[in-house]
Order: structure tokens, then C-alpha cells, then sequence
């Protein structure tokens, strides 16, 4: 597959949020340079981190997709995992950052002056509404890949019930702009608490308040990548998949079963037990029955199934619900 034709696959949530980070943090750190406020450095370092983080992301996640070569017979699905793990470095020590500059503003609290509170407010504000409208299209990007439909502010509840079972890429860009719309609303509060109320203080606390969701952003994501990397298996999609599997009555029992996520994709593999009497061109039959319904749900990619006479003694032991 031609690069361009990869790149056209990548996060479109990743994209449009790296494009619109780079112009907030563009924005942010004009307003940093003319009024030297550390709660407009605090979002400066976040949007900037922000941005560079999801365009790594759009860019793996374009390139999890290359198809399986000679030398890499098994794909590159994993790929998106480890340009995530390499993103949150990014984001890691803007965090330290933000927080270190905010600590120290603390303990040297300068205030702002009338100038220079409007230019923070204004472009504060803006930011907060073009992160919030990232925010929303990621919302409905994580419903999207979970096939579940909504309308309203439902969709707000149902994307963060959601969340969970979105592809990684997603999940990222969902949590930081989360994290930045909130920046954004606990920067413009500490501003005016600074200049209406005289505590100047509260702009430093601001910063590290970001800095501190910024690291939980960081810890979330390294954690939920590292068991990506790792193939871990997933528990839910397995009793998916076995729910199914019990709908069909030549299927005795279920030897084994794995549902291991490699980046966004899913493997599956399974052991099933069938009746003894049934030919070998039904139990083909069946087994393409089987696949083409595996390969029909979402992120699934790879389906060995491998099949064994019933031996008379229940394996499958995992809870099953029918969905």
C-alpha cells in the first residue's frame, strides 16, 4: 500500500486535534511572550504537547495499518501501541514543566495588569471552544467505533460509558482534550481570581493543578499501551464472541478461546468441540459460518479456529452474555 493511501487511513480525530492544538498553542504562546502570565505558559506547554502528540498518533496509527511483509509476517498493528507510549514521553515533560514553572510562580507571585488579563481571557476563551469542539468530535468518533448511537447530550454520557473500548489512538485524543478544555476553564478562573480578588498565588496553582492531569493523562495512556504491546487479552470481547459461539448447536463446548488486541485490531483464536457425527464438509461449512461472522465485528481482523471432537466434560468456563 502507497504512503498516501496509509496516511489517508490514520486517526481522523489524531489529525484534525494535532491541527488545531498547533494553532491554540501558536495562540497561547503569543499571549505568553506579551504578558508573561505562568498560567498562559501552563497551556502553552500543554496545547504544544498536545499537538505534537497527536500528530505522532495520526502518523501511527496510519502506519499500524501497513500490510504484513515477508520480514514482519504478523503486521503492524502493534505499531500504534508503541507511538503512544513514545507520545506520553512528549506529554511527560511538558508536565514537569508546567508544574515546576507553576510552583515557582507560587512561591513569587507577580499579578497581572489590566492589558494583559484581556489578551490571556480572550485568547483563552478561544481555545476553550475550538478544544471543546475537538472534544465533541472525538466523543462521537468513540461512539462510532463501538457502534452505538446517539443524539444530544447523550452523547456525552455514552462516549465517556464508552471510552473503554474505543481504539487507542481515540482514547488519547479524547483524554487530552478533556484535560485541555478543563485547563483551559481552571486557567481563565485562576486569571480572575489573580486580578478581581488579589490572589496571585492561584495562577501558579492553576499551572500545577494542569501539569498534575497532564501526568494522569500520561500514566492512563503508558498503562493501557503497555498492555496493548503486550497483546493483552480482552475478557469482554471473549464473552462476545463465545456468546455467539453457543447459538450455533453443533458447538458442544469451547476448549479454548483468546481475543488479544494488537494496537486496534483484534486475533482471535479458538478450540471449539463439535458433535462427533457431523461430516467434514459441514464442520467447514461451519467454520466459515463462524468466520465470516468474527470478521463482521468491529476491529477483528484474524480468526484461526481449530475444531476437536467432544470429549463429554464442559471447559468453557467464563461467563457468557448473550448480546
Amino acid at each position: 500500500m502507497k504512503k498516501e493511501g496509509l496516511l489517508r487511513q490514520g486517526n481522523k480525530s489524531a489529525l484534525i486535534a494535532a491541527i488545531v492544538n498547533t494553532i491554540i498553542s501558536i495562540l497561547k504562546g503569543i499571549a505568553f511572550a506579551l504578558t508573561g502570565n505562568v498560567a498562559m505558559f501552563a497551556e502553552t506547554m500543554h496545547s504544544l504537547g498536545d499537538a505534537a502528540n497527536q500528530f505522532f498518533v495520526y502518523l501511527g496509527s496510519a502506519l499500524s495499518k501497513k500490510m504484513p511483509t515477508d520480514r514482519y509476517p504478523n503486521g503492524f498493528g502493534r505499531l500504534v501501541n508503541l507511538v503512544l507510549l513514545g507520545a506520553v514521553l512528549i506529554v511527560g515533560i511538558m508536565s514537569y514543566e508546567t508544574i515546576k514553572e507553576g510552583y515557582h510562580h507560587i512561591l513569587h507571585p507577580v499579578g497581572s495588569t489590566g492589558k494583559s488579563i484581556i489578551i490571556n481571557l480572550v485568547v483563552l476563551v478561544i481555545a476553550v471552544a475550538l478544544e471543546s469542539f475537538v472534544l465533541f468530535k472525538a466523543m462521537k468518533e468513540v461512539l462510532h467505533e463501538v457502534n452505538v448511537k446517539a443524539k444530544g447530550f447523550s452523547i456525552l454520557s455514552k462516549s465517556f460509558a464508552n471510552l473503554g473500548r474505543s481504539k487507542p489512538a481515540t482514547k488519547l485524543v479524547f483524554m487530552e482534550d478533556l484535560v485541555a478544555t478543563a485547563g483551559g476553564v481552571i486557567a481563565i478562573i485562576s486569571i480572575l481570581l489573580s486580578y478581581f480578588a488579589g490572589w496571585h498565588a492561584a495562577e501558579g496553582v492553576a499551572s500545577m493543578v494542569i501539569g498534575i492531569m497532564m501526568f494522569y493523562v500520561v500514566g492512563k495512556v503508558f498503562l493501557d499501551n503497555a498492555k496493548g504491546v503486550l497483546s493483552e487479552a480482552d475478557d469482554e470481547m471473549e464473552n462476545v464472541i463465545a456468546a455467539y459461539i453457543y447459538t450455533n448447536p453443533e458447538i458442544k463446548d469451547i476448549r479454548a478461546l483468546f481475543a488479544m488486541k494488537e494496537g486496534e485490531d483484534y486475533h482471535i483464536e479458538m478450540k471449539l468441540e463439535i458433535d462427533t457425527s457431523i461430516s467434514v464438509a459441514e464442520a467447514i461449512a461451519i467454520k466459515k459460518r463462524i468466520e465470516d461472522k468474527l470478521h463482521a465485528m468491529n476491529g477483528v481482523t484474524d480468526v484461526i479456529i481449530e475444531f476437536e471432537e467432544d470429549d463429554g466434560v464442559v471447559s468453557w468456563v467464563h461467563p457468557v452474555t448473550v448480546k
